[in-house]
């Protein structure tokens, strides 16, 4: 793919409503592009692997920004930092899981500009789909990574129809864990759906990560109060601690009355394109002693189906590993 200095000619707008931008989107479909830190945005764009009619900047309403206390929870804006989530004492109270993996995103300067809304709307990352190469994802006829000979060390371990490339947000799974209601607002309306079927894999649509229709836009997202204060537990491995995506991550909710698991939430990040929930590990838990005993006896469980690639083979045990030490901690 050839290299480009400068971003392509398109359409700016920079509404500060959201109700400007909504009839923006709507007007330019598919054709226009949302973007709120711009952090997945301007490479895709700069180096025309993807490109747009119109460029529909999000950051200057500040309706989606801040963090709010509702009868329920907590509502998060969709453009509220990922420093500020990092930072903010009622999530570090109440929600600590979110906090932590929002700390954990990347390097501090990309949490100072990317957003919650950004971070869990972001497309996956595998070489060949992001330098341009006609593959499923793309609307090709391959996956270039499913091959003997093909990089694909970061890649899924799971629901890999056709697709093996793998999500890449830090704090999706913690959203999934916290059982998070993702609100999306349209012309149409509003509607909202849980975190779990926000996210979509390749065998419900091979070139979308998300749930989000044409027109519509990621607003908010609620965390409820029955998971505020829960035992948590994030881990992330990454080949540096800095700027890289996750290898593998694990989020974990627990409910722990009288050292005894009543109720979970395991989820493990960059094994598939979506947040994986662990139901097996949930339903195995439950009832149990939390600690070591019960971690070691059903760490196997979490990578039950796995089919490792060419190159990621060392994700299973990863997995496993992370898993106990969610339940062990």
């Amino acid at each position: 793919m050839p290299s480009y200095d400068v971003m392509p000619n398109m359409e700016l707008y920079q509404p500060v409503r959201v109700e400007d931008a909504l009839d923006i989107a709507s007007r330019y479909a598919d054709r226009g592009w949302l973007v709120g830190g711009g952090q997945d945005t301007y490479g895709w764009l700069k180096d025309r692997a993807k490109r747009a009619d119109a460029l529909i900047d999000l950051s200057a309403i500040e309706s989606l920004r801040g963090v709010r206390e509702t009868a329920d929870g907590i509502e998060i804006g969709a453009l509220t930092t990922l420093t500020e989530i990092a930072e903010n004492g009622l999530l570090k109270q109440s929600y600590s899981l979110l906090s932590k993996a929002a700390s954990v995103v990347a390097s501090p300067q990309i949490r100072n500009i990317g957003t919650l809304g950004g971070n869990v709307s972001q497309d996956v990352r595998c070489w060949y789909y992001r330098r341009g190469l006609s593959c499923y994802r793309a609307g090709g006829n391959l996956c270039y990574a499913d091959t003997p000979q093909g990089m694909n060390r970061e890649h899924s371990l799971f629901e890999t129809s056709r697709c093996v490339a793998a999500g890449a947000s830090d704090t999706a799974p913690a959203l999934v864990a916290l059982d998070a209601t993702m609100v999306l607002r349209s012309i149409d309306g509003e509607r909202t759906l849980s975190a779990e079927e926000y996210f979509v894999g390749p065998a419900v649509d091979i070139e979308n990560t998300t749930a989000l229709r044409t027109g519509e836009i990621l607003t908010a997202v609620r965390l409820p109060k029955a998971w505020a204060n829960a035992t948590f537990y994030y881990e992330k491995v990454a080949d540096r601690n800095v700027w890289d995506f996750s290898l593998v991550n694990v989020a974990a909710a627990f409910q722990v009355e009288n050292g005894t698991i009543q109720e979970s939430r395991v989820v493990c990040g960059g094994v598939q394109a979506t947040p994986k929930r662990l139901r097996s590990v949930e339903q195995a838990v439950q009832g149990k002693a939390k600690g070591a005993v019960i971690a070691a006896s059903v760490a196997s469980i979490a990578s039950e189906g796995a089919r490792a690639l060419a190159h990621n083979g060392f994700k299973i045990p990863l997995m496993e590993n992370l898993v106990k030490r969610a339940i062990s901690a």
